[in-house]
């Protein structure tokens, strides 16, 4: 099979490699997906960049969509042929999507609705997964104001929607060169943290109570904002990341004297149970046509290069997808 690897850490252009490689057979409650999508996020192009091999031959993306050709044993037959999306491609394990085909757990392997397409479904196990959970543990946000830090990026322009079809008022930040597309999403308003003060904003927009919940994709910059009443008393911060992988400082006083709750995920590892019902909960709004996908770029998989560079750059509006096969 055509796939893409590397083998050490560093540049796109340095280090990854288009070549041929076996193709994989499914083990015992695995499934073979001939891939016809791979989703390329932010944590990829990281790990590529500067997390420590666990293989001595890496194949990025966890992310990716296609059909089943082979399943192993203990798998139902009844799977062959079927249309899936796959989650968790290349967590903890070394060959991920950026390749023809990949065997992974038949779990792993979601069925993915008629009227959803492979480069949607390769938008849904990072982005949409991880904007599901960060509403979710916000609680039930309807009538409440939920502030969305990255509001135009791929995780939060599914947040976005995910909290306003559960009847909350949602203001975003995102920059004035992303405003509409996070608005397109449909946030109330949109800060533009570039050029303006996002607590004092919030406290505008809020007649000074400050937001009830945030999804928070920089802990590193919303951090600071809690002394300045960005989040409301006995509000919850849900982070899924930070800019800064380093320590971060948070005002203590503001986090007692307003009895503020800090939550901090990541959606590789939910629990079992919690994935299973927010997969199912994906599949409902799937199954709908609930859910806007917004694809700002596909590449080939011979142009790895330029995705991996089109992620990094932040140039892009919306989610990187090679198109495999």
């Amino acid at each position: 099979m055509k796939a893409v690897w590397y083998e050490k850490n560093g540049t796109a252009r340095d280090v990854l490699v288009v070549g041929e490689m076996e193709t994989p057979k499914p083990g015992p409650g695995e499934v073979l997906v001939r891939l016809a999508a791979s989703g390329v996020n932010p944590s990829d192009v990281k790990s590529r960049a500067g997390r420590p091999l666990i293989a001595p031959r890496i194949v990025p993306h966890s992310d990716g969509a296609g059909v089943i050709e082979a399943v192993g044993q203990g798998v139902a037959q009844s799977r062959l042929g079927e249309r899936v999306w796959v989650w968790n491609g290349q967590w903890k394990r070394p060959f991920g999507t950026a390749a023809e085909f990949i065997a992974v757990p038949d779990r792993q392997a979601v069925a993915l609705p008629d009227a959803v397409d492979f480069p949607a479904g390769a938008c849904l196990g990072i982005p949409a997964l991880t904007a599901l959970r960060a509403v979710d543990l916000n609680g039930d946000v309807a009538g409440r104001t939920l502030l969305v830090t990255g509001a135009a990026n791929a995780v939060g322009h599914y947040a976005v929607q995910i909290a306003k079809r559960r009847g909350a008022r949602v203001i975003g930040t995102a920059s004035a060169a992303r405003r509409d597309h996070a608005l397109d999403a449909g946030a109330d308003a949109v800060i533009d943290y570039r050029a303006e003060d996002v607590a004092a904003r919030v406290q505008e927009l809020t007649d000074g109570r400050g937001a009830d919940g945030i999804v928070d994709m920089d802990l590193s910059a919303t951090a600071a904002l809690l002394p300045h009443g960005v989040l409301a008393a006995h509000g919850k911060l849900v982070c899924y990341g930070s800019n800064i992988a380093a320590e971060i400082p948070v005002s203590f006083p503001a986090m007692l004297w307003n009895s503020l709750t800090l939550q901090v995920f990541v959606v590789y590892e939910l629990p079992p149970e919690v994935r299973r019902d927010a997969i199912g909960e994906l599949t409902r709004l799937l199954a709908a046509g609930e859910l806007r996908h917004a694809i700002g770029a596909t590449f080939a998989l011979e142009e790895t290069v330029r995705a991996h560079e089109a992620v990094e750059s932040g140039d892009t509006v919306g989610n990187v997808i090679l198109s495999v096969g």
